[in-house]
């Protein structure tokens, strides 16, 4: 008898996806015959129009519209709560939201937890998210975090002065409409940083402990997607939609294999910053990516040869050896080439709070154990303190040569 894998795998019961996908909203809508819509954004695109837009676009679909948009760049629990306690008291039915990451998470959270009395204990991993009464539906306009289709959301604890990661099946939407246009006015940095975190996330699920063949087709689809797009986006980001496009798919298919394999070290190293200094996790993630990669890429070298070829990097079949240097060699100069912080110093990071830091990342084990490497409290101190100074110039070109 031959014995088979079983792959528990989880995405939204509808992915939308293309130009002018946006469209096909009201459709989507009318399916859960709402009589109450919440929908959740930010203050940028409420004052781009984008947020009037959708609401016209469903307006003859509910008996009424509730907006928020309220959500800041690193959303803290207690805006988590505050959301879920007015979406409570107008009685929505279905929540919407559409935005960057942070207003993402927000609604996906916020459909989740308004039929429990006391939210605090799944904000802070005491409980888990076990079921859900009101569906959601998520638009991204960036092209990035993948939150529109992950079960992972990130707040900001403002007591422990971390950022916490919240996981459920629940926090899944619906409904994913991943439109390329909704992305064209995002600036660079952003686009940069959220497109570099949507590699983060392919590459960090790739090489993961949980990742399994299924996963791995999406992680590599998303990396050879990235190298021929990124650039583009960045730089000529409002008029080259076929980029766009191409990140958008990025952003989704990893996306797709983080929410089923999960990510590792980086993000652990990544929640320390963004809860004590306020760091955005795709700027924060996107300049550890490769500090973090040059140590544990080192458990993964067959890996790391498929990594290159995705990259269009070379054939490093008959010298595995050398692949993960091209890979993080590539990765440092990326930073360079999109206008990224490449040190921890540029970023206000004290040097003196770096041991703090460490003791924070090692203590993520949900996100350590899934990494190929046994990262130890003093490897995170050294990983640390290798960002805080940057990698010099010629230091770089030894990474790229090993």
């Amino acid at each position: 008898m031959t014995l088979q894998n079983v792959f528990d795998f989880h995405m939204p019961k509808v992915v939308r996806t293309g130009a002018g996908s946006f469209l096909t909203l009201a459709e989507e809508v009318e399916k859960f015959h709402p009589e109450k819509v919440g929908v959740i954004s930010d203050r940028g695109l409420e004052k781009a129009g984008l947020v009037d837009r959708l609401v016209d676009s469903i307006d003859q679909v509910p008996d009424s519209i509730v907006t928020f948009t309220d959500t800041q760049g690193e959303p803290t629990f207690k805006l988590v709560g505050d959301v879920v306690e007015k979406m409570k008291k107008e009685a929505c039915d279905l929540i919407i939201g559409i935005g960057g990451g942070s207003a993402l998470d927000v609604a996906k959270a916020t459909a989740a937890l308004m039929d429990k009395e006391n939210i605090t204990p799944y904000l802070n991993g005491k409980l888990t998210i076990e079921s859900r009464t009101v569906p959601s539906i998520l638009l991204p306009t960036t092209s990035g975090t993948g939150s529109e289709v992950t079960m992972n959301a990130i707040f900001g604890d403002e007591e422990e002065q971390l950022k916490r990661g919240i996981v459920s099946v629940s926090l899944l939407p619906d409904v994913s409409i991943v439109d390329p246009e909704l992305t064209i006015s995002c600036p660079p940095r952003v686009t940069a940083s959220s497109g570099v975190d949507a590699f983060t996330h392919a590459i960090e699920s790739y090489v993961a402990v949980k990742a399994n063949p299924l996963t791995k087709i999406y992680a590599e689809k998303a990396m050879k997607l990235f190298g021929p797009n990124i650039h583009r986006a960045v730089h000529n980001g409002d008029k080259d939609l076929k980029a766009r496009e191409g990140m958008s798919l990025v952003s989704l298919f990893g996306g797709i294999s983080l929410a089923n394999a999960g990510v590792g070290a980086v993000h652990a190293l990544a929640y320390p910053l963004g809860g004590k200094y306020k760091i955005e996790h795709g700027v924060a993630n996107a300049l550890l990516l490769p500090y973090v990669l040059e140590v544990t890429g080192k458990t993964c070298a067959t890996e790391m040869v498929q990594i290159a070829k995705f990259l269009q990097l070379g054939d490093y079949d008959e010298n595995t050896h050398k692949a993960l240097g091209e890979v993080v060699g590539y990765l440092y100069e990326l930073l360079d080439q999109l206008d990224l912080p490449s040190s921890l110093s540029e970023l206000g990071v004290e040097e003196d709070s770096l041991n703090l830091l460490a003791d924070q990342a090692s203590k993520v084990e949900r996100l350590l154990s899934n990494t190929p490497y046994n990262l130890s409290k003093d490897n995170i101190a050294k990983i640390y303190r290798n960002a805080y100074h940057g990698l010099p110039q010629m230091r770089r070109e030894e990474v790229t040569e090993c």
